[in-house]
């Protein structure tokens, strides 16, 4: 039994070993975009899960206490554990995250299996609820600060919430490169407020030390039964954020994201949380708003403008995840294209996508719209996160038995434990379905949906693509028998399927009765790894003398430029000239057919995703003076 070794704290650029003045910058960075979420949980975890614990009833020290030790051993065993020692280990070539780790599962199995596909969607569509609720609930909680600051600004909240969210989503598409070098300071600052802030309440009822005892939270969850498994769903408040830590390993690396979370976030955390109890155990009352009644209100209005920043810090980082989430998804083929751009000329990962941000702002509206309260959208959260929790655990066992080379029911021992605490907290998060956990489960369930739906619709597609193609040798012979007119330049026939005529090229010919001196059938795959070296991108096979067969390979983490890669291809001896260059793709008009193999409903959907796809040639990054597109008329 080995556990790797290997270093994965990289920069943002590479995969090379740092020293110690960038580990540090590292190690500040990943405080202000992996901790910003978790990091705001204090504004309202512990409120909701007291609240949550009582009822209608008077508070209780044993309800006080049991949250407490519930809110700590959950960040230990869910977070520290989990994520920060074991699956932070699990990277694809310094990689994390769902898909990313799914792709690593499905290498080290040979295979992408439906299991491993299933739970790869599921856990990326949950994550989109997450990117949905996380703004939503994260600002709110901040402004609701207000009505405790200046009570005759209670009315102001929801308006001034709404204007913070939109605003935060207008400057998107100027990227977050000049921005993201205030998040780790800002962050810093926070979680120093926070442990400070804390320390002096500490002593109001010293009781409250007595909630390290793990002994209280499962007692309270023992003898209260259903009450105390709600409370544990408004508990996992205090751990959302958590997967965060290796869905952002790539940007971090291990070490500084390890070294953020012992050196200062996870003892500001419990800090703060015990600084709550021990108010609240000291004066019941204090439960309304135990975070901002830390603070004397002479300091209340700067308090709430920092955590109103610390929030959008957090709801940006969980925005840029959600980018980076819809490129991978794009490239492994689960939705259609869409437009990626670059907001950073010398960090290949920041990238803004237009549809994305859209539709993200407004499903963040619409939830604040609904829920309005920050206390009434606690019940949306956690169901997302705890889905994507048991993902990654079952993922993360496939990895660790496989990759890691350890026995199966010794990996079983260290994981299922662990998937068994985020399994009870999904069922807990459950029961609060008709509270508000429906609002992530639906849309989760719409985005598998329409990930289903593309992934079928292109397999049909394809099948019938294929029924009339010829393939790509009998072509060659064909032409060389009898070869039409050839024209000086090189032509390159984009296809899924090398081993058949693409159509435009047939289309070409049928057509134009011309051939191209070089004919290239060009066929781009994505590898399952995030990048791959250039000296592997390309591969070349010569079929004839005007024809040849290039494959071009891509990382799920890469965007791709066509006239890059290709240009790569000079070191094998093919002289590229972008100049002289066409490029031919087929554009498809798809019309709904009574036996397309789908309902006719799910046909229409198809169709829709089909239409508001990227076109090719922007995607592929092709100059547009050098596309000749051919149009065909398909049913499906």
């Amino acid at each position: 039994m080995t556990v790797p070794t290997r270093e994965t704290a990289v920069p943002v650029s590479g995969h090379a070993a740092v020293d110690a003045p960038s580990r540090l910058a590292l190690t500040i960075g990943s405080i202000g975009v992996v901790y910003g979420d978790i990091g705001t949980s204090p504004l309202y975890a512990f409120r909701v899960a007291v609240k949550a614990a009582v009822g209608d009833g008077p508070i209780t020290d044993d309800a006080v206490l049991g949250v407490l030790s519930l809110i700590l051993w959950s960040l230990t065993i869910t977070v520290t554990i989990k994520y920060v020692l074991i699956l932070l280990r699990a990277d694809n070539n310094g990689e994390g995250g769902t898909l990313s780790l799914t792709a690593l599962a499905a290498r080290v199995l040979g295979r992408r299996t439906a299991v491993l596909f299933t739970l790869g969607m599921i856990g990326a569509a949950m994550f989109y609820g997450d990117s949905v609720i996380t703004p939503a609930i994260s600002v709110l909680s901040a402004v609701e600060g207000l009505e405790l600051a200046i009570p005759a600004f209670g009315h102001a909240v929801l308006p001034l919430t709404v204007l913070i969210l939109i605003a935060l989503f207008a400057v998107q598409s100027r990227g977050t490169a000049r921005v993201a070098a205030f998040f780790g300071p800002v962050m810093v600052v926070w979680f120093l407020t926070v442990a400070g802030v804390g320390i002096p309440h500490l002593l109001d009822n010293p009781r409250v030390f007595a909630a390290v005892n793990p002994f209280y939270g499962i007692a309270f969850l023992a003898y209260h039964g259903e009450i105390g498994l709600v409370t544990l769903g408004f508990v996992f408040l205090a751990v959302t954020g958590g997967e965060a830590l290796y869905a952002d390993l790539g940007h971090f690396g291990r070490k500084p994201i390890q070294t953020a979370w012992f050196g200062l976030v996870f003892p500001a955390l419990v800090l703060n949380y015990f600084a709550q109890g021990s108010l609240v155990l000291a004066d019941p009352a204090a439960i309304e708003s135990p975070f901002y009644q830390l603070f004397p209100s002479i300091v209340l209005v700067p308090v709430v403008v920092l955590a109103t920043v610390a929030t959008v810090i957090a709801s940006q980082a969980v925005i840029t995840g959600a980018y980076s989430v819809t490129r991978q998804a794009i490239q492994l083929g689960l939705i259609p294209r869409l437009a990626i751009l670059h907001t950073s000329e010398t960090h290949e990962g920041q990238i803004y996508i237009p549809r994305a941000k859209t539709a993200l702002l407004l499903g963040v509206l619409l939830l604040v719209a609904i829920f309005r309260t920050s206390n009434a959208l606690a019940s949306a959260y956690g169901v997302a996160v705890t889905t994507t929790m048991v993902v990654d655990g079952l993922l993360g066992f496939i990895v660790i038995w496989k990759f890691w080379g350890w026995r199966p029911w010794t990996a079983a021992a260290m994981m299922m434990p662990l998937i068994f605490v985020d399994a009870t907290f999904l069922s807990s998060n459950l029961l609060k379905l008709v509270d508000g956990a429906w609002a992530p489960l639906a849309l989760g369930a719409a985005i598998v949906l329409l990930v289903l739906t593309w992934r079928r619709g292109t397999m049909l597609l394809l099948l019938k693509t294929r029924q009339n193609e010829v393939p790509l040798d009998t072509l060659v012979k064909s032409l060389e028998k009898k070869p039409p007119h050839v024209v000086p330049g090189t032509a390159v026939f984009l296809t899924s399927d090398p081993s058949s005529a693409p159509t435009a090229l047939l289309h070409n010919l049928k057509h134009n009765k011309i051939l191209h001196e070089h004919n290239v059938v060009l066929t781009i795959t994505t590898a399952d790894t995030p990048r791959v070296p250039d000296d592997e991108r390309i591969r070349m096979t010569q079929v004839s003398r005007l024809f040849a067969k290039v494959e071009i390979r891509f990382g799920f983490m890469e965007t791709p430029n066509i006239p890059r890669a290709l240009a790569i291809a000079r070191k094998q001896g093919w002289q590229f000239d972008i100049m002289s260059t066409s490029f031919y793709l087929s554009r498809r008009s798809l019309k709904p057919s009574a036996h397309s193999g789908m309902p006719g409903w799910q046909d229409r959907l198809f169709i829709g995703l089909a239409r508001s796809a990227s076109d090719a040639s922007d995607f592929f990054q092709i100059p547009t003076g050098r596309v000749v597109e051919v149009g065909t008329q398909l049913t499906i």
